[in-house]
């Protein structure tokens, strides 16, 4: 693919500390090698699906490198993510647990996840990140703000994507395992490589544990990934990406916490593959297609525990299969340099079956639905940067097979002088109705009349380079609301309408110094005020939404940040600080729920990596790596009834060659 837009700048290194009313801040978020050799310019594409420069972006975008995670042994994506800016990560305890993250005080299912441009999302938004591993992943883009203009349903608040590793160079393999707290151990390997007109990369990373529980608290996951390109010609490119992972979650607590389950577990298997094909038919003409395949299936089983488990509901089981089919072609037309014009059509089909059966005191129950839904979406963006000013305007039109039409839209520009840059953008986005709240029978009706949820976004933000770049300080404030969020009601039939209203606003800085080379400082503070501003049907303090009271789960302020250290030939070293501030949560173990609120927890962590044997030495490299999480063991909770991990140690080696 062509670059259009030129003036790359180094930013992806550089999350930032940051200092709000008083607030000293000297820690940081990622290593960073300072060495001409090695230090890459950032290239993003998430922000406008277009290779771009990183100072010609609108919005705010974080990048986190595969190989820099992989060194301070972070071997999940939810881990590297919570040191992003803007976002909160939320799991229920143990490995494997259901995981959520939220974008800037967005729902959890305001976040679309993309691998290599295929969704992962289920049908309606939501996304569990627990299962997501690192395996064989180049890069991870977090783009904050809303994206429905480019990505459709779920983009509301922000889109994480991830590229898989590209390969370059002679073939080179590694194998690696790892060990630690829990009785948790992992194995993985790769072979990479490219001649003159391909280029591969294919991994398997298989990790299980223990878990924090006495008993039935085992996780596995298995992951297999590769990529396979091909350029037949200076003007054609094409790339085959296939991703597989099989899960399986044990779990003794029922939905408060309360360890109760002998045998309880989930099973999770997910394909993810795309072909993306592009060609220049003329200097000035591109024509790129993306076909798109994710299938999930997986289910839960909860048996009777023993003979004697015979009251209230004692036995659960259910199938879930869901697949998201789509085609997407656009052009990319270049009048002129520095200017792109892109339209494009999107095609895709929604299917999900489930079935369900529970066994009771009161008899034997089950329940099934077997339901698909089309959408087409056509979209165009102007893109364009003259001089200093970089400038985007697009705009969306969806037309789904359950809600009908729905128009969304997005502007954005930026200024540059000197080593400073001035920007600002604004958009509408949408989250569609799940299958379930469109088409629930039984029990629960659902509503095949519900509109989408709509947000409506803008920030502005202001970043300035000092001291040849040894400096770095962001600054953005952003806002959202969000209208039409869909409320579940006995009082009506169906059981689901558009009735609630919410808002979000925050600050987020960012702040980076390296005092000497191979040394950097860096970290960033988030500062979010939520508000519910129409509870809908929701009534007393114990309800997920309180008229005037805060979205749950999601901190007023947050910090992270990390001191990285690469001073030898052979190694790096870093120590990273996470703090969390209070959140609004619900004990659900009463009737109502009570209103709680779960306390500030920080959390620090070490990791050093060193070559044992350098690989200029005899061609085989032999890597050590520690990482200790959660070092002075904090006991806290990231939803209420849940504990966190406490200390967890891992140690692991690799050899490459």
């Amino acid at each position: 693919m062509r670059t259009p837009i030129t003036g790359c700048v180094m930013y992806h290194r550089k999350l930032l500390v940051l200092s709000i009313v008083g607030s000293l801040l000297s820690t940081a978020v990622r290593a960073q090698d300072v060495a001409d050799t090695t230090r890459l310019e950032d290239i993003v594409v998430t922000a406008t699906r277009i290779p771009i420069s990183a100072n010609a972006v609108t919005s705010s975008v974080t990048v986190l490198q595969g190989e820099e995670l992989r060194a301070r042994g972070v071997t999940y994506v939810l881990d590297a993510l919570r040191a992003v800016p803007g976002l909160s990560v939320v799991q229920g305890g143990t490995f494997g647990a259901l995981t959520s993250v939220f974008i800037r005080g967005g729902e959890s299912d305001y976040v679309q996840v993309l691998i290599d441009g295929v969704p992962l999302n289920q049908p309606g938004g939501f996304y569990n990140f627990a299962n997501l591993s690192m395996a064989n992943v180049d890069r991870i883009e977090v783009l904050r703000g809303p994206a429905s203009v480019l990505y459709g349903s779920d983009a509301a608040a922000g889109v994480v994507q991830i590229f898989t590793r590209q390969g370059a160079g002679p073939t080179r393999a590694s194998a690696g395992v790892r060990a630690g707290t829990y009785g948790s151990v992992g194995f993985a390997a790769d072979v990479a490589g490219s001649t003159e007109r391909t280029a591969y990369s294919f991994a398997v990373d298989r990790f299980v544990t223990n878990g924090i529980y006495d008993f039935n608290s085992d996780y596995d996951n298995t992951v297999v990934s590769g990529r396979f390109q091909v350029r037949p010609d200076e003007v054609t490119d094409l790339a085959l990406n296939l991703r597989y992972r099989d899960s399986k979650f044990h779990f003794p607590t029922d939905a408060t916490g309360n360890i109760v389950d002998q045998n309880a577990y989930t099973l999770d298997e997910a394909t993810t593959a795309s072909i993306d094909a592009g060609r220049f038919f003329t200097d000035r003409i591109e024509v790129r297609l993306l076909l798109a395949s994710n299938v999930t299936g997986g289910g839960t089983n909860d048996a009777q525990d023993n003979a004697a488990d015979t009251l209230g509901f004692y036995a659960f089981r259910s199938l879930q299969d869901l697949s998201r089919q789509s085609v997407d072609v656009r052009a990319n037309v270049y009048p002129q340099p520095g200017l792109v014009v892109t339209a494009g059509a999107h095609f895709e089909q929604q299917e999900e079956r489930f079935f369900n059966e529970s066994e009771s005191e009161f008899g034997p129950s089950n329940g099934s639905t077997d339901v698909e839904r089309s959408n087409r979406a056509y979209y165009t963006q102007f893109l364009a940067e003259t001089g200093p000013l970089s400038v985007v305007l697009g705009g969306r039109l969806d037309d789904n097979e359950a809600f009908g039409t729905f128009a969304t839209y997005r502007a954005g520009g930026s200024l540059r002088w000197g080593g400073t840059t001035l920007r600002a953008s604004v958009g509408r986005s949408f989250k569609a109705p799940t299958f379930f709240e469109n088409f629930a029978t039984g029990f629960v009706t659902g509503n095949p009349d519900l509109d989408p949820e709509r947000t409506f976004s803008w920030e502005t933000g202001l970043r300035g380079v000092l001291l040849d770049g040894r400096v770095v300080v962001t600054g953005t404030y952003f806002s959202q609301t969000f209208d039409d969020l869909i409320q579940f009601t006995f009082a009506e039939t169906p059981n689901y309408v558009n009735v609630a209203e919410a808002e979000a606003s925050g600050i987020e800085i960012e702040v980076m110094v390296e005092p000497v080379a191979d040394l950097v400082v860096s970290g960033n503070y988030t500062y979010l005020d939520t508000k519910v501003v129409d509870a809908g049907f929701a009534s007393g303090a114990g309800a997920t939404f309180v008229e005037g009271a805060r979205l749950l789960r999601r901190p007023a302020s947050t910090f992270s940040g990390e001191v990285s250290f690469r001073g030898w030939d052979r190694g790096s070293f870093s120590i990273a600080v996470n703090r969390v501030g209070d959140r609004d949560d619900r004990d659900f173990a009463t009737f109502p729920a009570e209103p709680v609120v779960l306390p500030t927890y920080t959390t620090v962590d070490l990791a050093t990596q060193v070559d044992l044997l350098p690989a200029r030495m005899s061609g085989t490299q032999l890597t050590w790596t520690l990482r200790l999480e959660n070092v002075f063991d904090e006991q806290y909770v990231e939803v209420f009834g849940f504990p966190a991990r406490g200390r967890t140690v891992t140690l692991g080696g690799r050899v490459s060659r």
